[in-house]
This record gives C-alpha cells, sequence and structure tokens, in this order.
C-alpha cells in the first residue's frame, strides 16, 4: 500500500525527516512543504539523506515553498508541484501521511 508521506517541519529543528526516511516504502512518495523545503539546501545533511533515498520513491516540493524561500540548485528527481497537483498527489496515494 503506497503512502504519500507531507512533511512541512525544518529539518535543523526536530528529527522528523530522519523518522520519515526509516519508514518510507519502495513505492512510496514524499512532499515537503513549508519549512521543510529547506531539507534541499546543496551541501546539508538533509540534502544527502533524501539524495539517497531509492529511486522508486518519488520526492516533490511545493512550487510556492521553494520560491518563498528562494531555494534553487535542486535534485533532477524532484517534481516542484503546485495546488491542485498536491491535492491529484493526495489522491494518487492509497494513503496520506501528515508529519505534524
Amino acid at each position: 500500500m503506497a503512502t504519500l508521506h507531507i512533511l512541512s517541519h525544518s529539518p535543523f529543528t526536530d528529527s522528523r525527516l530522519g523518522s520519515c526516511l526509516r519508514l518510507l516504502g519502495p513505492d512510496d512518495g514524499l512532499l515537503l512543504s513549508g519549512e521543510a523545503v529547506y531539507s534541499l539546501q546543496p551541501g546539508s545533511v538533509a540534502r544527502q539523506a533524501l539524495e539517497l533515498m531509492p529511486e522508486s520513491i518519488t520526492l516533490h516540493a511545493l512550487a510556492e515553498d521553494l520560491e518563498a524561500r528562494a531555494l534553487t540548485d535542486l535534485p533532477s528527481r524532484l517534481s516542484a508541484v503546485d495546488y491542485p497537483a498536491f491535492v491529484e498527489l493526495c489522491c494518487r496515494y492509497d494513503k496520506v501521511n501528515s508529519w505534524i
């Protein structure tokens, strides 16, 4: 059963990203929003962890949050999505888990 995991907290303030990465299944997806997009900062431990995820796990981020934080130099596997695409992602997966 594939799950979309949604993270919105900074990877530099707690351990949610690490906990989430340990639970990802091979067909799961990960959507970064809000402060969680800071995980994509080049050279960070969080970015390295994301780059080590198996290719079968999809990686998404809300485009609005990337733009608001002026994040560039993003991983090629990253799919930047708008809000309608976010809703579509939630419908595509069997379950949605928000890491509140």
